[in-house]
């Protein structure tokens, strides 16, 4: 078996789009699309100069230099495993410090179109409120003169054009947030105007932030994933990708320099964005969430090993369709039953191997995003929410740092040890992890989740996952 190598040459593409943030989704999801569209012929003016901001980032800039920027994506399909080397970047920036070579890049009025993916975690927001935070420590530097960060590179490159008469770029984050372009505008004006709100005022009145939904499950790259990567003949390649077969990007079409003909190779342009993103984040999202912490509790280390455990299967599927599904508006031409039965087909996908403890990571962030929301609809509308309560004491109890076996979990979150000691507490009394107004707003103020919240911690120290999981499917 080889890879397939890019049906194009890669002489002919000249950079339209930088992209901040290399990681794996990015190069099995618009790194790919854009493969595909310069394979039709098509945007060859539109390939990627690559990009960091972090320190790390240098590690995955000599990675991928040191194979002409070329990245292996290996799709799982359980009918039989493909490999191709993606050539849509033709270069990755040097990852320094004032982001000098960046800015600079950005500032080309060839770049009309800059991208993100910098996780959800980073986008400066105060959990709080849900809006930017000019208190994060990293904006407080940033804010006398923007450059170090990303979005204090993105300003500093906007100044830069302005003052030349250029243009602005179009700003695409490509990351999974509930309204993702009006976030990442929320970042660079907040920044912005920190230090010159008339820079501030004229972003927001020229450059557009289009949101944007995207989807693929991309799981860590590992020892499993360069064996897979050797066996296609790519043994040398330290950074290989795998992913599933399924693939979507949902995004508004709204970009004034221009855009690659994304349309022709699956992109969906629409301005009902909105209703495909909650969608996905409430049922693909809270579903990983939900299946998340009872299989790390219970030692399972697969998702596909969890979807196969009638209890964990079971436990998604009443809370998918009691207490999630329900309140969920309708999407354009979309059967949102058909697509929670893809869901759990591609939750059950063997070949991904994605694990347990990836869903688990970070659920200090992604909670308030993919949980709490459906939490308050269901509360609005007078339904249940006793499994949902489930879910957020189940990932309470992971935090304790223990499974049920009495087997250790390690830090996995950026708060690992706040939320560890409010967890410990909690097994006392379980309203002190509901003082996390960051995570759950006036939540504990509202006597029907903090009952069944307080009721499910109990149950879960008094009879264990499995029991309690079975006892919520009966009813």
């Amino acid at each position: 078996m080889y890879a397939r190598l890019p049906h194009y040459d890669r002489t002919s593409l000249t950079p339209g789009i930088v992209h901040i943030g290399l990681g794996n989704f990015h190069r099995a999801h618009m790194a790919v699309y854009l493969d595909d569209l310069f394979a039709l012929g098509l945007g060859h003016d539109w390939a990627i100069l690559g990009a960091g901001v972090r320190a790390p980032d240098a590690a995955m800039r000599k990675a991928l230099k040191d194979q002409d920027c070329l990245s292996t994506v290996i799709e799982l399909d359980p009918s039989g495993k493909t490999a191709r080397r993606i050539g849509a970047m033709i270069d990755f920036l040097p990852v320094q410090n004032d982001n000098a070579a960046l800015i600079a890049a950005m500032s080309r009025p060839e770049i009309r179109i800059v991208s993100l993916t910098v996780t959800e975690g980073g986008y400066f927001i105060n959990p709080a409120t849900g809006t930017f935070d000019p208190a994060d420590p990293a904006i407080v530097a940033d804010a006398p003169n923007p450059h170090r960060t990303a979005f204090g590179a993105i300003v500093a490159a906007l100044k830069a054009r302005r003052a030349m008469e250029i243009p602005p770029f179009t700003v695409m984050s490509c990351d999974n947030l509930p309204g993702n372009g009006h976030v990442t505008r929320a970042a660079v004006c907040g920044l912005a105007r920190l230090s010159d709100p008339a820079l501030a005022d004229w972003i927001e009145a020229n450059v557009a932030f289009p949101n944007g939904m995207v989807d693929r499950i991309t799981p860590a790259t590992g020892p499993r994933e360069r064996a897979l990567a050797a066996q296609f003949g790519l043994a040398d390649d330290p950074v290989p990708v795998t992913c599933e077969p399924f693939r979507q990007w949902v995004v508004e079409d709204h970009f004034p320099q221009g855009r690659p003909p994304l349309e022709k190779v699956g992109v969906t342009f629409t301005p009902h964005v909105h209703a495909f993103e909650m969608m996905k984040i409430r049922i693909l999202n809270g579903g990983h969430a939900t299946i998340a912490y009872p299989g790390g509790l219970m030692d399972i280390e697969y998702v596909h090993e969890a979807m196969a455990n009638p209890l964990i299967r079971g436990f998604l599927d009443r809370v998918e369709r009691e207490e999630i599904i329900p309140y969920v508006p309708p999407v354009p031409e979309t059967d949102i039953s058909a697509y929670y039965g893809l869901i759990v087909q591609r939750f059950s996908n063997p070949e991904v191997a994605d694990t347990e403890r990836r869903l688990c990571l970070d659920g200090s962030n992604r909670q308030p995003k993919f949980i709490v929301p459906s939490i308050r609809d269901a509360l609005a509308a007078g339904g249940s929410v006793a499994g949902l309560a489930l879910v957020s004491a189940l990932w309470c109890r992971y935090c304790y740092g223990e499974t049920d076996s009495g087997a250790p979990i390690a830090p996995n979150d950026p708060n690992w040890d706040a939320l560890q000691a409010l967890a410990r507490q909690a097994k006392a009394d379980p309203m002190v992890w509901l003082s996390q107004r960051t995570i759950y707003g006036d939540l504990a103020d509202d006597p029907r989740f903090a009952h069944a919240f307080t009721d499910a911690l109990t149950r879960l120290w008094r009879d264990g996952t499995a029991r309690v999981l079975s006892a919520y499917i009966a009813g």
